[in-house]
Order: structure tokens, then C-alpha cells, then sequence
């Protein structure tokens, strides 16, 4: 990858973050003020980019765009929408969709509750590697020696007391949600959230995805929370047979 592109891309993820100043962008890339301004103009110029009056910059509406074509080529999406939205408007809760890419665990839907508090997340955000369901569940369905490996890299921030602590920790719990068929954050990411999370396996048996159910504490006691494990289990079944994934196969003599 060339210099240039790969400050080029740098800015648009530190953009991503949030509006940044010349002054802001220089020092989190490590170049020059007039260097970073000339890769600026030219994002501008193609709309990657714009500065507001404040002298700040964002992204630009080239990238909605290319965002939603993104999305559309993501098959699973499109497939789990309709079951996703059922199971949004049948439990009132929050509902995920989330996907291993690139080392990292991204959402790629979400449909709000129906409660005044609402979940900090959007398409798009990483999660945590050792304390959200979702990722627990895909990094699950990882080789054994994949999954040392992953957990030996991961960063583990204690976000609450809950928080798995370490590789080993970890692990234990990867194999736990491999034999259960589901994974769980028991507050572990936040206070005052519980997760639960199930796999969407395409036809040869891969969790190509992970569908949860996200409800913060003031709405649901946790046994209620767990109790929607049967309902998240029969979307994500049904989610995975329209991917082709087959449970069960009757012989015929």
C-alpha cells in the first residue's frame, strides 16, 4: 500500500471517530500539517470529506454511499432483516446483528428498543473481543488453535467487575459457548446491560454471524433477560435455514 493512501485511509478512520482539527489529525498520524492538509483537499474535492465552519473536519456524503452498497453486498443482512425485525417487535428489545471481519467484530444491523433508554451502538462499531456476546459467539465457532490465538492478542480493559480478566478465562468461556450453542454478557461490557447472543451458520455449518437480544437492567430482571433464550434461538435457526444451513437431515431407505 502506498504512503499516501495509507494516511489517506487513516484519516477517513479517524474521521470515523468523530469531527477532528488539522491540528488533531497531524498529531494522531505523525506527519506535517501541510501534509495531511493536501491528502484533506484531495478527500474534499471527492467528498470523502468536508470542513465546517469551524474549521473542523467530517466525513463527507461520499461515503454514505459507499457505506450502503457495503451493506447491501453483505448477503446475511438482507436475509436475517425480516426475522431480525420480527423478533425486535415480538420481545420490545434491542436487536443486533454482528459479523468477524478482519480480526474485528463489527454490528451490521440494529433495531431499537421500544423503551425511552437505549443502547449506545450503532452499524458499523466494533465490540469488545472478551466481554460482548456476539463476539464471543463467533470467536467460538473459531479453530482451536485460531481462538489461542486471537485471545492471547486481545487487550483485555476491565469495563466492569464482571469483565473477563485474561487469555485463559477467556478460552474457557469460548468453549463453554461452543458446547451451549449460545453466549452471554452478563454486565460484563456495561453495568447495567445483559446480552444474550446466538450464531447464524450458512450451509456448511459456519457462524457467518451473531444475532442478540440487549436489555438494560431497569427493564428486564436477568432471569427474564435469559428467558428470551428460546425466542433468539428460533430467529437465528430460521435465519441460518434461509442461509441454507440444514440441522437435521432424514434419510430416506
Amino acid at each position: 500500500m502506498s504512503q499516501s493512501l495509507a494516511r489517506a485511509l487513516r484519516i477517513l478512520v479517524e474521521l470515523g471517530e468523530g469531527p477532528r482539527s488539522l491540528d488533531e489529525l497531524a498529531a494522531t498520524i505523525g506527519v506535517h500539517k501541510t501534509t495531511v492538509l493536501r491528502l484533506l483537499r484531495t478527500l474534499e474535492d471527492e467528498r470523502f470529506a468536508y470542513r465546517d465552519e469551524g474549521h473542523r473536519f467530517h466525513l463527507g456524503s461520499r461515503l454514505f454511499s459507499l457505506s450502503g452498497a457495503a451493506l447491501e453486498q453483505r448477503g446475511v443482512r438482507g436475509v436475517a432483516a425480516p426475522h431480525l425485525a420480527d423478533l425486535n417487535e415480538r420481545t420490545g428489545q434491542t436487536v443486533h446483528l454482528g459479523v468477524y471481519e478482519g480480526g474485528e467484530v463489527v454490528y451490521l444491523d440494529k433495531y431499537d428498543s421500544r423503551h425511552a433508554i437505549r443502547m449506545y451502538s450503532r452499524v458499523g462499531l466494533r465490540m469488545p473481543l472478551h466481554c460482548t456476546a456476539i463476539a464471543k459467539v463467533l470467536l467460538a465457532d473459531l479453530p482451536e488453535e485460531r481462538r489461542r490465538t486471537v485471545a492471547a492478542g486481545i487487550e483485555y480493559t476491565r469495563y466492569t467487575e464482571h469483565t473477563i480478566a485474561g487469555p485463559d478465562a477467556l478460552l474457557a468461556e469460548l468453549e463453554k459457548v461452543a458446547e451451549q450453542g449460545y453466549a452471554a454478557d452478563d454486565a460484563e461490557h456495561e453495568t447495567f446491560i445483559r446480552c444474550i447472543a446466538a450464531p447464524v451458520r450458512d450451509a456448511g455449518g459456519r457462524a457467518i454471524a451473531a444475532a442478540s437480544i440487549s436489555v438494560p437492567d431497569v427493564v428486564l430482571p436477568r432471569e427474564e433477560v435469559f428467558a428470551l433464550l428460546p425466542e433468539l434461538l428460533a430467529t437465528t435457526r430460521a435465519i441460518s435455514a434461509d442461509c441454507g444451513y440444514i440441522t437435521h437431515i432424514t434419510h430416506i431407505d
